[in-house]
């Protein structure tokens, strides 16, 4: 898979914002800076070398970019040093940890690349930065720019972005179509569960928002993504109506985000939602081991698989580890239309 995928705030998205919000120049800056990260490959973290490999145990390591658009920026806080008072690194640190525990605890899988890499991050990168990413060695954050955007330090955007280094090493889904978009929805799905996990809240719960918290009080929205009802986590004159479909009816077709990378992912999302809740408990628990083994384990899916396939894959895994399960698993994916009853 290539590194260049977008933020979590994607382009197509941060278009949109710009047409409706001209005199906001901080959303103009973030698309230009994103070019930029794009031309380089996002590969910064690569001019220094040896920095990011660790001790193999997946430590945390955040620094501070002091509002500068240099990687990695100044030492802030790393494994097992004390809190600072910046909220904004200490809770980067809570978060990378919780990853790390969600990943090691729940799939046996040691850091990103179960390897142990340093689990690495850069807060107030850039003035009023309005993204998040990962660029394949390390999280960087902006701080949003007050008007519509309020932290990108938020539990499930560290959990979204840094799977995305766990399907590189994995599946390696490419980031276009039907793939990308499955991509962008395992990304959802580690997101949301580690802060289901790292809270104990049971898949009946949690509200399966992604990124709430995200959007200030100024604009009317939840988060950027709502697992169990897509299109409905914004609807706001200053930022759009949230585009994701719900069903296969809907699927969109264009050109704009990769083939609707971020946009279909909503399809998926609500299939793993429907079946979590339908299945009951921690959805962490039996729901995302069938997931991880389709993404990440011996019997996963190809680089290009399409949401049938996909959903096919999972079916069989379903039937290998919980076949009790699998009544309820495929009516998760004909409600959405994936497949047929």
């Amino acid at each position: 898979m290539s590194h260049q995928h977008e933020g979590f705030v994607y382009d197509h998205l941060l278009y949109e914002l710009h047409a409706r919000n001209r005199s906001n120049l901080t959303i103009l800056e973030t698309l230009i800076q994103n070019q930029r990260l794009v031309q380089k490959g996002l590969i910064l973290p690569g001019r220094f070398p040896g920095l990011f490999a660790g001790t193999g145990t997946g430590e945390r390591k955040i620094y501070d970019a002091q509002q500068k658009q240099t990687l990695p920026g100044a030492k802030a806080r790393f494994e097992g040093d004390a809190a600072t008072n910046d909220t904004t690194v200490d809770n980067a640190y809570t978060f990378h940890g919780g990853v790390k525990d969600f990943l090691s605890k729940v799939v046996k899988r040691n850091s990103i690349d179960d390897l142990g890499m340093a689990l690495v991050g850069t807060v107030h990168y850039g003035r009023k930065y309005n993204n998040a990413f990962w660029n394949g060695s390390q999280m960087t954050y902006g701080d949003g720019d007050g008007e519509l955007f309020s932290t990108f330090v938020i539990e499930d955007v560290v959990g979204h972005e840094m799977a995305h280094g766990v399907t590189e090493k994995t599946s390696g889904l490419i980031y276009q179509g039907q793939s990308g978009a499955l991509n962008e929805h395992f990304s959802d799905v580690v997101g949301v569960l580690c802060r289901q996990y790292r809270a104990g809240l049971t898949a009946d719960k949690d509200t399966w928002l992604v990124g709430p918290g995200l959007w200030t009080t100024k604009v009317n929205g939840r988060a950027l993504r709502d697992m169990l009802n897509p299109g409905t986590a914004y609807d706001d004159p200053k930022v759009g109506k949230d585009p994701q479909p719900a069903h296969m009816k809907d699927l969109y077709t264009g050109w704009s985000d990769n083939g609707g990378v971020h946009i279909n992912s909503g399809i998926p999302n609500r299939a793993f939602a429907n079946f979590a809740r339908a299945v009951g408990g921690n959805a962490w628990e039996r729901p995302f081991e069938i997931w991880y083994a389709t993404n990440c384990g011996t019997n996963r899916v190809g680089s290009k698989a399409d949401f049938k396939a996909f959903a096919l894959k999972t079916l069989e895994n379903c039937k290998a580890l919980h076949p009790s399960l699998e009544a309820a698993l495929k009516a998760a994916w004909v409600e959405v239309a994936v497949l047929t009853a």
